[in-house]
């Protein structure tokens, strides 16, 4: 058997080719508000306040920032790659270093304003580049605490923040950058995980949904196949009419006429194996679809009962989601299971309960709140028991959509293992009557 070499794993871009996710546009705005922002705080202080700073030396610095976004209008739609997003966030670090130094500094009430371009980066760039441009910021911060103007004061007077005063302020913005850019970082990677999870649940459904309209094309290309099929046979026997038995064409006739009764046939059973899956499709009884769930981990060394006891008989809509969540779950049990996975059901007037239990270790407690979150996994040291990462998520997905209510928890002593339990009511999955 012919041996398959791994393949490398894809390279990761470095910073100079690496896509952010963010688009120029955004940056672009973001710079607009900080404009506006800040010409009408240097305007209100100035005329308003009556408060003398340099000015004009404010104003150029502001237009510095007015012409970095005109150069970057016809690009509004692009990408900005990891080195342009860092790039412009390192400027606007930079450029409110600026306006601060000329306006008192670290004495200034808007030197909190640092915490904004590091978040942005945080949320859309990688923490390498996030890091580089905490360290930025820092050393911004740092320089406009030994470079500065004199805060400006109403009426001539001087107001002077004690050194301590001013080094706990440099202390509560490095904490605060360290703070938000980690949260910030972790809903975004959160976020990502999740829409990474739910287009893969969104690929199991249309998986699902392809292979059940399999048997619906198949009875479609029947029927329209059937009419010039019947057109063939007919001409052809209508020529073997008019033929003699020793012209030599006539057996090449009779073929036809033969494989296209064959033909015929095929299309027939087609169209009838259709009506007949369509039943097998659309519903089952609860113990053949989870008899369906389970065979497909049958005889690996797991022993699976199944016990579906209720209010008379049931018969469910087969939903694809149902039937790949449910599989998922025992899977998952049979993987930690250490002799047997026990699936009951039961059902009343109201509620249908299908509950997946196993004899192994049950749920690491470090996990148990956290199951559902994408990418969470707990198997042993070789990698042998069932993972309970993205397919758990899925699973609890896909039920969730259907109605069900789900709980998860170890079995209570002294019994030992994990139990899965979904609730459904009685009218959200049951098939209705023939």
């Amino acid at each position: 058997m012919a041996v398959t070499e791994p393949r490398p794993p894809a390279p990761i871009p470095s910073f100079w080719s690496a896509t952010s996710r963010v688009r120029i546009r955004t940056l672009v705005l973001l710079r607009w508000l900080a404009i506006l922002g800040q010409t009408f705080a240097v305007l209100f202080v100035r005329y308003v306040l009556d408060v003398d700073f340099p000015l004009s030396w404010a104003i150029a610095a502001i237009g510095v920032s007015i012409i970095v976004n005109l150069a970057l209008t016809r690009r509004n739609q692009d990408l900005a790659r990891e080195w342009e997003a860092a790039a412009q966030l390192g400027y606007d670090a930079v450029q409110l270093a600026v306006l601060l130094a000329l306006t008192g500094g670290l004495q200034n009430p808007f030197v909190f304003l640092f915490i904004a371009p590091v978040a942005v980066s945080a949320t859309v760039l990688r923490p390498q580049v996030t890091a580089m441009l905490a360290a930025l910021t820092f050393i911004c911060v740092g320089a406009i605490s030994v470079w500065r103007l004199p805060l400006p004061w109403p009426d001539g007077a001087t107001f002077v923040m004690p050194p301590l005063y001013q080094m706990g302020i440099a202390a509560a913005v490095l904490v605060g950058l360290g703070f938000t850019s980690v949260y910030a970082w972790r809903v975004a990677a959160e976020e990502e995980r999740l829409n990474i999870a739910l287009a893969a649940v969104q690929a199991v459904l249309s998986r699902e949904q392809t292979l059940s309209a399999l048997g619906g094309l198949a009875a479609a290309a029947a029927h329209e196949l059937g009419t010039p099929l019947a057109t063939i046979h007919l001409v052809a026997k209508e020529m073997t009419r008019e033929l003699k038995p020793d012209d030599p064409r006539y057996e090449d006739l009779q073929l036809l006429v033969t494989q296209s009764e064959r033909c015929r046939a095929i299309l027939g059973q087609l169209s009838a194996n259709r009506e007949r899956g369509d039943v097998m499709i659309q519903r089952a009884p609860i113990k053949v679809l989870l008899e369906e769930v389970t065979s497909p981990h049958e005889g690996l060394g797991t022993e699976i009962f199944i016990d579906a006891q209720g209010d008379g008989p049931l018969e469910l809509r087969r939903m694809p989601e149902i039937v790949h969540a449910l599989g998922g779950f025992v899977e998952n049990a049979v993987g930690f299971a250490r002799t047997r996975v026990d699936i009951e059901a039961r059902w009343t007037a109201e509620t249908i309960e299908i509950a997946v239990r196993d004899d192994g270790p049950g749920f690491a407690p470090a996990i148990l709140n956290r199951l559902g979150e994408p990418y969470l996994t707990e198997r042993d040291e070789e990698g042998i028991a069932g993972g309970l990462g993205l397919g758990f998520f899925i699973s609890k997905t896909l039920l969730e959509r259907s109605g069900a209510k789900l709980e998860v928890r170890n079995r209570r002593p002294p019994q030992h293992g994990a139990l899965v339990k979904a609730v459904w009511p009685r009218a959200a999955i049951e098939a209705p009557a023939l």
